[in-house]
């Protein structure tokens, strides 16, 4: 066996204990070995820890071991940070592991951890196990450090981006700051992968190391857009490693401004919904599908004046049927290539409901008995509905009305309401008089009325009477001078009298009416009655047949009463069975004959006093000298 001394070893200080044990095998068998297992990478978080272990196992027991840490230097240089035999276990001083690791031994072997990790930690670590002649063996660790970068941040760009370029224009940039190792950007379209192609797509990514030793990443996105890209969402996305795994970051997506010329014009009417009529006021819009949108001009078909609009609205205040018809838009994109004008037009009619014209028109006048045709017209763009209407109540439909067989009633006024059914904001109306004329007309059933009344009472009578032109209405009384109109009305062709009158004999009322077409009259008959008598009728209209029925019926039921009651007592024994009885019988008989005979007297003298009261003329005096007869 042979011992070097460590300062016979490069680059390591001559310390207590050895730097460097190396032994040969002189005097024992070849076959003692060593096995010893590192892992190949550890990785770790930056400002965690990480443990290296070293596991190592002996074919033969060794009679003393020694393990030596090491790590590769900036230089490629190790550099010894630990050390350990039997009876002693250190870590070197003045190295920049110092303060920052320990080693754990056990029996498997020694495990080294390193705290609070720095990315200048990422390295090789060598574990050099020693068991003199029981063998020798080495093996290393690349410690890998990783640092997770900030989310990424992306900016579209603020001014708006041709599709007339020839060349792809700068859209977007992406950055992600402070991540270790360097992480990636990728650039998404619709969340489809972005990849470079020439004349249409360029990435340009920038990478700095920061003092910190971290990496910050910026790319910008060249791209050459179309028209499609104005709805597009762009976005970016950091792709970056961290112990055993890869992991991802998306940004949001931003929106770009294309500009792109104009191809086509939309030109529709925004109000008023539905039809068009006078007095509407037409809000018509015109919009192109260019960005920015290219001006907007409007003018007539066949017109070159230009119309007064604003941003692409056209206001038509209050329209007429005039400004019914075709309305261009144009749009001329000056940023065009060929700088061609868009041209779209757009139809539009109002329409109108003149006012309506009826016929007869104001009045006509009719005779009675006579027939009119009326009708009501409106000229109108749309087809119409026409009803007729007369004190409120529909009397017709249709634009012509029949008034047939006139009478008094038929008399007023018409009116017409024309309407449009599609748009019921359309609406005219007319009207026409009719007047009816004829002689007049009583609008009383009876021409000559009786009445009875007491000396000194008072009666109205009344006179009614229609007709055209107005009639005058003249009162004859006779056998009456205290009389005096109390009510007179008057309508355009209807007059309304009354007249109170005192009673002192026998009168006669007439109420005379005429106009230019005939008379009529009405006669009151009112027959006076002395103060002390009852009057017993007042017109002549009473019924006598109904009192002389009454009469015979109660006279036949007083007849069977007293026949009944005869009976009664003969059953009793009351009336005597012998020629004294049949003779009281036979008197009954003839009191019965006088009963009969008084009320036929009765029944003559109640018919007598209804003749004289209903126009016999007779005084009293002579009624009771009748009857007494």
């Amino acid at each position: 066996m042979r011992l070097t001394h460590p300062g016979n070893q490069p680059n390591c200080p001559a310390l207590d204990p050895p730097c460097v044990l190396e032994l040969e095998a002189v005097l024992f068998p070849t076959w003692a070995l060593v096995d010893l297992k590192m892992e190949d990478t550890v990785e770790v978080y930056m400002d965690e820890t990480a443990e290296i272990p070293c596991l190592y196992t002996f074919t033969e027991n060794p009679s003393i071991v020694m393990v030596q840490w090491f790590v590769r230097a900036p230089g490629g240089n190790r550099e010894r940070i630990s050390y350990s035999d039997l009876t002693m276990q250190k870590v070197d001083a003045n190295t920049s592991y110092s303060n920052r690791i320990t080693v754990r031994s056990n029996s498997d072997g020694e495990t080294l951890t390193v705290q609070d990790v720095k990315l200048s930690d990422e390295r090789e670590f060598f574990c050099q196990v020693s068991g003199m002649a029981a063998g020798n063996g080495e093996g290393k660790t690349l410690l890998k450090v990783f640092a997770p970068p900030e989310p990424p941040v992306i900016e579209g760009v603020l001014s708006g981006v041709s599709v007339s370029g020839d060349s792809p224009a700068k859209i977007a940039s992406c950055e992600t700051r402070d991540g270790f190792p360097k992480p990636n950007i990728t650039w998404y379209r619709d969340h489809i992968p972005i990849h470079p192609v020439n004349g249409l797509v360029n990435i340009v990514t920038l990478v700095t190391r920061e003092s910190s030793g971290l990496y910050t990443v910026q790319s910008d996105l060249h791209y050459k857009v179309i028209k499609e890209d104005k709805d597009a969402h762009f976005s970016c996305e950091v792709s970056y490693f961290v112990p055993e795994a890869v992991r991802t970051a998306e940004s949001k997506g931003v929106n770009i401004t294309v500009h792109y010329p104009t191809t086509s014009v939309a030109l529709w009417r925004e109000s008023p919904e539905g039809l068009v009529k006078e007095g509407d006021t037409v809000e018509i819009r015109c919009q192109g599908d260019g960005n920015p949108p290219a001006p907007i001009t409007f003018n007539r078909e066949q017109s070159d004046v230009e119309l007064d609009s604003d941003q692409g609205l056209l206001f038509l205040k209050e329209v007429s049927r005039a400004d019914s018809g075709v309305y261009e838009c144009h749009s001329l994109d000056m940023d065009a290539l060929d700088h061609d004008e868009v041209v779209e037009t757009m139809q539009l009619t109002v329409h109108y409901l003149d006012p309506a014209v009826v016929v007869p028109k104001d009045s006509e006048v009719m005779l009675k008995g006579e027939s009119l045709t009326a009708t009501c017209n409106a000229l109108s763009s749309l087809e119409t509905s026409t009803v007729w209407f007369k004190d409120g109540f529909e009397v017709g439909r249709g634009h012509v009305l029949l008034l047939q067989d006139a009478t008094f009633d038929t008399a007023g006024q018409y009116d017409c309401e024309v309407t449009v059914p599609p748009l019921p904001g359309l609406q005219t109306s007319g009207s026409v008089h009719i007047i009816v004329q004829g002689a007049p007309q009583m609008n009383d059933a009876e021409r000559e009325i009786e009445l009875t009344e007491r000396v000194g009472g008072w009666v109205n009578l009344t006179c009614e009477v229609r007709g055209h032109p107005k009639p005058a209405i003249t009162w004859s009384i006779t056998g009456s001078q205290s009389w005096r109109e109390v009510v007179k009305r008057e309508t355009e062709d209807q007059i309304y009298s009354v007249v109170m009158l005192k009673v002192s004999a026998d009168t006669v009322a007439i109420c005379n009416s005429s106009n230019d077409f005939g008379i009529e009259t009405k006669t009151y008959n009112i027959r006076s009655i002395p103060f002390s008598q009852t009057p017993t009728a007042r017109k002549t209209s009473v019924d006598n047949s109904g009192v002389i029925i009454v009469v015979i019926i109660v006279s036949i039921l007083l007849l069977a009463i007293l026949g009944s009651v005869f009976y009664f007592l003969y059953k009793k024994g009351k009336l005597p069975c012998g020629r004294s009885g049949k003779q009281e019988i036979t008197k009954e008989k003839t009191n019965k004959d006088d009963i009969v005979v008084e009320m036929k007297a009765k029944k003559m003298e109640e018919s007598v006093l209804l003749k004289g009261v209903n126009g016999d003329n007779k005084p009293p005096t002579d009624q009771n000298s009748t009857l007494s007869s």
